[in-house]
């Protein structure tokens, strides 16, 4: 039988959500902005959309974060999904642009 999701460990959950939550945000605007082919269009509609992007994941990062059943999960799973959402935008060179 698994424990129930308890308060504890809150901080490492927190902690995880707000930083490890903000780089995978940024990452996912870096995935529209790469599959959309904005480039350097700030200010179209599509540019808006990626930097807008930003707000709903990292809300719903932080929101979401705490139903890991620890701190060290929370980092885990969320430095897996970095790495996943980072990986296809190092390798195309967005990074270097």
């Amino acid at each position: 039988m698994k424990p129930p999701l308890t308060s504890r460990n809150w901080f490492g959950k927190a902690s995880a959500g707000v930083i490890l939550g903000f780089l995978l945000a940024l990452g996912c605007a870096g995935l529209v902005k790469l599959s959309m082919g904005i480039g350097e269009a700030f200010f179209s509609t599509k540019g808006q959309f990626a930097m807008w992007l930003m707000s709903p994941v990292w809300a719903l990062t932080i929101s979401l974060c705490f139903l890991f059943r620890s701190g060290l999960r929370a980092w885990t799973w969320l430095a897996l999904g970095n790495f996943v959402v980072w990986l296809p935008i190092i390798i195309s060179g967005g990074l270097v642009r």
